[in-house]
């Protein structure tokens, strides 16, 4: 087989316009020469379905989301006082560096994508899905952060059904940072409800 001719892969196939199954067929040629042609675009190929600057902006308002997410947690572990506050400033300490995790995997994407993180602070609380708040007591912290985890479930839903096929990488990311926000939204009720109880 020639470096020119396509590539047949039997395995995966799809059905054609009378039902049978049509061979995948990768254009090798075509492929090669439009890698070469726009390599300044580092990853972001002439696949990609997503309009691009809209997913930029969808990661740095949550990059600015988790940041305030991480601070908060940060504030309520040293401000955590009472008879229960030592379990719940490690729960809180916990989330924050898993926060500040998905704050940097969120901005190593942007880079992929060939934005610019934005960590300018005078603009995080704007930019934030979610927002700061410092709580009274410990009962407050607590309700403050699971608050802001439903927001954080509930926009990462959105933003994962708008990207859908057209960018799977960052759904990817955001499906798992979903899945990490859901067990803190779980932690804080549990917290709540032991409290509360």
């Amino acid at each position: 087989m020639s470096k020119s001719s396509a590539v047949k892969a039997a395995p995966a196939q799809s059905k054609g316009p009378a039902g049978k199954s049509d061979p995948f067929v990768l254009d090798m040629e075509k492929i090669r020469a439009s890698a070469r042609q726009h390599m300044d675009d580092g990853s972001v190929t002439s696949t990609y379905g997503a309009d691009k600057e809209v997913v930029l902006k969808l990661l740095n308002d949550s990059l600015a989301t988790e940041i305030v997410c991480t601070l908060r947690y940060k504030r309520h572990y040293f401000m955590a006082k009472g008879i229960h506050s030592e379990a719940v400033a490690s729960e809180f300490a916990q989330h924050a560096t898993e926060e500040q995790e998905h704050a940097d995997t969120i901005a190593e994407r942007i880079v992929q994508l060939g934005g610019e993180p934005n960590f300018a602070p005078d603009s995080l609380a704007s930019r934030a899905h979610s927002e700061y708040k410092e709580g009274a007591n410990l009962i407050d912290m607590i309700r403050e952060n699971l608050i802001a985890e439903r927001i954080a479930i509930d926009t990462y839903a959105e933003i994962i059904r708008y990207l859908g096929e057209k960018d799977v990488t960052t759904r990817r990311i955001f499906e798992t940072i979903l899945a990490v926000e859901e067990e803190h939204a779980d932690d804080m009720a549990d917290l709540l409800d032991g409290l509360d109880g």
